[in-house]
């Protein structure tokens, strides 16, 4: 467990908790199928300009004399002596795609402020070191998120994107030469302080444990890409994010030491297209692990961790379908019978479904959309828990990872799911899943945070595929549907009739497909000719006020 667990290549001249499946070095074809991924990679526009990068070390550079100002003032503020005001310092650290050296063009900074045990993380972090941010021209969009499993602080500087975690150490005086990969940082610190420590210390620990840190970058970089492309890259909704794919990567480094980065993506399929879920990715030995959810990463840096603690059943299935997805492509691709943009292909959200949900939001102004919206975002993801739990499982959620604004609507953003029922399950001509509870629980809860004000609103709708509004669509352009875009067994879905949701008499069909009744659909279907449950809808109820 922490730095002791890691297997050193003198304990068995490997790293992992296993042996390598393969030590073989790359063959010629390897080394020209990397050579062609690596110009994928750039043409992909995924390596930031030299101008970018000194920009970005200019950002820090002054981040890091704010923060050590800040912790100066309020030193100073609760009464300590100048002296002690003079030793009082703070430090910033980076962790994530930065650190681990695979961000590309417009990508946020992960930053770890580290400040002494009088910095408080409520009121100096997320009070006054807000209020400093908040009053410098050149930070903009700042949003805090108090309420996170890892509280944050977002924001531009200088138009790079920041997102900011505090963490409050037990000393009294924080040294510039400051090791927090020691273990013994973490003496007497609070659970959300050891929650903010981890990312710098498994960033640093997955550098230390991969054979070959170029490779796993480049392969890392792929795989991002690969995640991002097919909608697979995201934490909040319940995927991956980028620390679960650093730790899958560099598992298969370890599996696979001697590989180039082509072989790497064709082993990373194969690999976790068989891993047997919820046997634990590791990298290091570790004493005891969070096991027990369906798809446990486990950190390398005590405390382990599950980082993977958003999938859930469905977004996992999801997942395993895109890898097998994934590997038979790479098996084409190492027999030349396809090139590296199949493998990228885009995956086509809005034409899987029949069936979405749309949850859009509004608010009074931009600062406050900004601070909506990150809570809601962090949210979904109990609206797909509580979709599946409700049905016992047989109505399945694909949250879309992103969000979309319809640029003719001020102050707005939408969010999309897609809905299924579950592969191979019976299908009930009378059978409706009653979600309409789940929704207004939801719409309920999200509104009890300190964050609320009046304006933040929410809407919960039932659409179909035809229906999906153009702003979500590249140029508000519906492209064309392919013949096949999907297989349907990778993505379930059942035939319904075109029904025209402006006439509420047609609606009886859409609650046969699914069982979820077209929000329009407030008259009951006129003489059915079988006896059926009474239908239920999706609320739209819109969360106008705060309910006391």
């Amino acid at each position: 467990m922490g730095s002791s667990s890691i297997n050193k290549r003198s304990r068995g001249q490997h790293l992992g908790v296993t042996e390598p499946i393969s030590l073989t070095g790359p063959t010629e074809s390897d080394v020209i199928k990397t050579r062609e991924l690596e110009k994928y990679l750039v043409d992909a526009g995924l390596y930031e300009s030299q101008e970018e990068a000194v920009e970005r070390e200019e950002v820090l550079g002054r981040l890091d004399q704010i923060v050590k100002a800040w912790v100066k003032k309020i030193s100073r503020a609760k009464g300590f002596n100048e002296q002690v005001v003079q030793e009082a310092n703070a430090k910033i650290f980076t962790f994530g795609s930065y650190r681990l050296g695979v961000h590309g063009p417009g990508a946020d900074i992960d930053t770890l402020l580290v400040g002494p045990r009088h910095a408080t993380r409520e009121e100096d972090f997320f009070t006054e070191f807000y209020r400093i941010l908040s009053e410098m021209p050149e930070v903009t969009e700042l949003q805090p998120v108090p309420d996170a499993h890892v509280p944050v602080m977002k924001f531009k500087f200088s138009g790079v994107s920041i997102d900011l975690l505090y963490a409050k150490l037990s000393l009294w005086v924080i040294p510039d030469d400051l090791d927090i990969s020691q273990d013994s940082i973490l003496q007497n610190a609070d659970e959300q302080t050891v929650r903010s420590l981890n990312g710098c210390r498994v960033t640093d620990q997955i550098l230390r444990l991969v054979p070959n840190i170029q490779n796993f970058r480049t392969t890392l970089r792929c795989m991002r890409l690969w995640a991002k492309r097919r909608g697979v890259y995201s934490n909040v909704s319940g995927f991956l994010g980028g620390i679960n794919w650093a730790l899958l990567v560099a598992r298969i480094c370890q599996l696979y030491p001697n590989a180039f980065p082509s072989m790497l993506v064709s082993r990373f399929f194969r690999v976790f297209t068989q891993w047997r879920w919820p046997n634990p990715v590791m990298l290091c030995e570790i004493e005891e692990g969070p096991l027990g959810l369906p798809m446990p990463i486990i950190t390398p840096a005590y405390p382990c961790m599950n980082s993977s603690y958003n999938v859930s059943t469905s977004t996992l299935r999801i997942m395993t379908e895109e890898f097998q997805r994934g590997n038979e492509i790479c098996e084409e691709i190492e027999a030349n019978k396809a090139e590296w943009d199949s493998l990228f292909e885009p995956y086509p959200f809005f034409d899987a479904y029949k069936n979405y949900l749309e949850i859009g939001i509004t608010a009074k102004n931009e600062h406050d959309l900004r601070q909506w919206k990150g809570w809601i975002e962090s949210r979904l993801r109990t609206l797909t828990l509580k979709i599946e739990k409700a049905t016992s499982g047989m109505l399945q959620c694909h949250p879309h990872p992103g969000n979309f604004s319809d640029s003719s609507r001020q102050f707005h953003y939408c969010f999309f799911m897609g809905l299924s029922r579950k592969q191979g399950a019976p299908v009930h001509e009378a059978e409706q899943f009653d979600i309409r509870t789940t929704v207004e629980e939801f719409k309920s809860s999200v509104q009890y945070t300190p964050l609320w004000k009046p304006g933040m609103e929410i809407q919960v709708s039932h659409i179909k595929r035809r229906n999906v509004p153009l702003f979500v669509f590249p140029g508000g352009v519906r492209p064309p549907r392919a013949i096949k875009t999907v297989s349907t067994e990778a993505r379930p879905t059942f035939e319904s009739k075109s029904l025209n949701h402006t006439d509420p008499r047609h609606c009886f069909p859409c609650v046969k497909a699914i069982g979820v009744v077209c929000p329009f659909s407030d008259i009951p279907p006129a003489a059915p000719t079988v006896q059926r449950k009474p239908i239920i809808r999706l609320s739209l109820t819109t969360i106008g006020k705060k309910n006391p």
